[in-house]
């Protein structure tokens, strides 16, 4: 019995930590590569695209962030999910006091909420009734784009194999463990860029090509619309790229619970995504992006349900033990290996939680972390809760404006 459950241990360990280590260096590899900036410029028409709900707390310092020069003749186009606040009146005050600052803007505002994707689809569908065909700039609320980042963003588009570009979150946080999630995270989006495309930008802050997509393909039923979009743009021929040159600054959640909350929120809808994706969009057979969206498949959805048996496995062979005592000679070698394993797990996976930072461990910790997240996220979404709709980090939005 004992022998049994060490082996199912194991071999699920290898399925979740072999594919892991293998991606993790091919990541290392692709990164090695280069991925150039075109050196020819071009006039192409920008729409700056900016979802908006309950957010009177920071809209009018978003929107003096907006207010700056650009490369190209640019319009404002906000899209308001409802509010209950004041924000569309602030929004209408600041463009009256502020008539010069884009070549046009309009302000939408929908009768009901019903998330951010729904949102963005409304207005991709309303810039394709316009017969727009130049950039749109997606940004949040909650995000302040760095001075440069517009005019980077906006030079790739001169290649016309660039479909979407995204850029690197400067997120502040008073809790440790966000930084170091964020600069794995960027480590792989810049190494799929390089060798193809990423499945995944941040919304906060990212640029693609009018038309790339198209906006009946946005699955409005859960979030992770910007990932839904570099997707799409990829499918349909062109490429999807992360750029750490270009950035913007927000604020994480200032509790444990708020960012776990809020990962839990962003993993339910990649995951929806991934297998949407999977099953509903043609991706080739072969082809670097196809085995990129196929490993984050299996990562996102597959292995958190590996790592949960894992834990069952380990459990029922730990209930063996206290039941019929410790073993001895083989079955005790690999009981106290198992053990030791399971128990630096366990220490930074409790320690990474707590906030705890223990050089070495941590790293660790984020992975076990980042598993449980996703599993409780596929759990989530086994029982059909939806994540498009959600309750603002309140303290996210005076961090900024108070920055």
């Amino acid at each position: 019995m004992l022998l049994a459950t060490a082996l199912v241990e194991v071999i699920l360990a290898s399925l979740v930590v072999v594919p892991l280590i293998r991606y993790r260096l091919r990541a290392n590899q692709w990164n090695k590569l280069t991925l150039d900036y075109p050196s020819t410029s071009h006039d192409t028409e920008l729409t700056i695209l900016l979802p908006i709900w309950n957010e009177a707390v920071v809209i009018e310092k978003k929107l003096a962030d907006l207010n700056r020069k650009y490369p190209a003749k640019t319009s404002l186009l906000v899209i308001d999910s409802a509010s209950t606040d004041e924000s569309v009146s602030l929004v209408n005050r600041w463009i009256t006091n502020n008539s010069e600052a884009f070549s046009t803007t309009e302000v939408i505002v929908m009768p009901e909420r019903l998330g951010k994707t729904s949102a963005v689809k409304l207005a991709v569908e309303h810039l394709t009734n316009q017969s727009y065909s130049g950039l749109v700039l997606m940004t949040d609320a909650d995000a302040l784009i760095a001075s440069e980042t517009v005019d980077r963003l906006y030079g790739w588009f001169a290649d016309n194999s660039i479909g979407a570009v995204g850029s690197s979150a400067n997120r502040r946080t008073n809790l440790h463990g966000e930084q170091d999630y964020r600069a794995v995270s960027e480590l792989l989006r810049s190494a799929e860029s390089k060798i193809d495309s990423t499945p995944f930008l941040e919304g906060s802050c990212m640029m693609w090509r009018h038309g790339s997509f198209d906006a009946s393909d946005l699955n409005t039923d859960c979030n992770a619309d910007d990932a839904q979009i570099a997707s799409l743009i990829r499918i349909n021929g062109l490429r999807s790229i992360f750029d750490s040159e270009a950035s913007f600054t927000d604020f994480a959640p200032s509790t444990v619970e708020g960012q776990r909350r809020q990962k839990i929120r962003r993993a339910q809808g990649l995951q929806n995504m991934l297998r949407r994706f999977s099953q509903q969009h043609k991706l080739p057979d072969e082809g670097r992006f196809a085995k990129i969206f196929r490993t984050q498949h299996y990562l996102h959805n597959t292995a958190p349900i590996l790592l949960f048996q894992i834990a069952i496995s380990a459990i029922i062979r730990w209930l063996y033990v206290s039941i019929n005592g410790m073993p001895v000679g083989f079955e005790a070698v690999i009981h106290a290996s198992l053990a030791f394993i399971e128990l630096m797990v366990l220490v930074s996976w409790l320690t990474y939680r707590n906030g705890i930072k223990l050089p070495g461990v941590n790293l660790i910790g984020s992975i076990v972390t980042s598993f449980e997240y996703l599993f409780i996220a596929n759990f989530r979404n086994s029982r059909g809760v939806l994540s498009n709709k959600w309750d603002q980090h309140q303290d996210t939005r005076k961090l900024l404006n108070d920055y």
